[in-house]
């Protein structure tokens, strides 16, 4: 079965050359230019990946994003003409798990497109490949089935970045991560291209899980190293 992907791109030209190269890689596309267009065809098919433009017209790509992520995880990543760094954090911390700035170059959009697709894929496909279908911290738990994660005050939405992260502490729970350590475990890439990613993430993750993401209990900064996990109240 084919992975299903929705572009979400104005510019006629660049939609084009998206849906070109994606189709001959074996994906099935389907297209929107605005987000109107985009919202209706989200609310109707099921897809695998979003590819968004935020600077569409109408509903922007930010309030698409941030309206996606209230009922659904699936991998986002975005494609847009600002390169300014407080959008890309700003899209991040809406709930995006990648970044291409244009102009891009299709190769780099491929191999993207491919590694969101293969995470997500996997888990959906391969549950029982995990040995342990829930893993539980204090009153954090994450099934690995289902992509569920409760906390003490109920059911949270993650991102496929945000569990992957979360597992990967969960599944490592004496362990301190490095930036670098973590991005390459859970984007699959050997060198960190932007420390503010991971951070981002973090913080995001933080703002879902937390009792109180000032005084954060779950994931705990390792001052001048990185992350860990914090330990869990009895």
């Amino acid at each position: 079965m084919r992975s299903k992907i929705l572009i979400v791109e104005d510019d006629r030209d660049i939609h084009d050359l998206l849906t070109a190269c994606l189709q001959k890689e074996g994906y099935e596309t389907s297209s929107a230019y605005n987000g109107e267009e985009a919202l209706g065809l989200i609310a109707q098919t099921s897809f695998q990946l979003l590819v968004l433009d935020l600077m569409i017209p109408g509903i922007d790509g930010y309030e698409v994003l941030r309206r996606l992520r209230e009922t659904q995880s699936v991998p986002v990543l975005i494609l847009s003409a600002k390169g300014e760094e407080v959008d890309k954090i700003i899209g991040l911390g809406l709930g995006a798990d990648d970044y291409v700035a244009k102009p891009f170059g299709i190769g780099e959009l491929s191999a993207r497109v491919k590694a969101l697709l293969r995470r997500y894929m996997y888990f959906n496909n391969n549950p029982k490949d995990n040995p342990a279908s829930v893993l539980a911290h204090g009153e954090l738990a994450i099934n690995l089935h289902t992509y569920e994660v409760t906390t003490g005050t109920g059911k949270q939405t993650l991102t496929a970045k945000e569990f992957d992260i979360l597992k990967l502490f969960l599944s490592n729970p004496t362990r301190v991560f490095t930036k670098s350590q973590i991005f390459q475990a859970v984007w699959k890439e050997d060198c960190i291209s932007d420390e503010n990613t991971v951070m981002v993430h973090i913080r995001r993750l933080r703002t879902k899980i937390e009792p109180d993401p000032s005084q954060p209990e779950y994931i705990q900064t390792v001052w001048g190293i990185g992350y860990k996990l914090g330990e869990a109240a009895n």
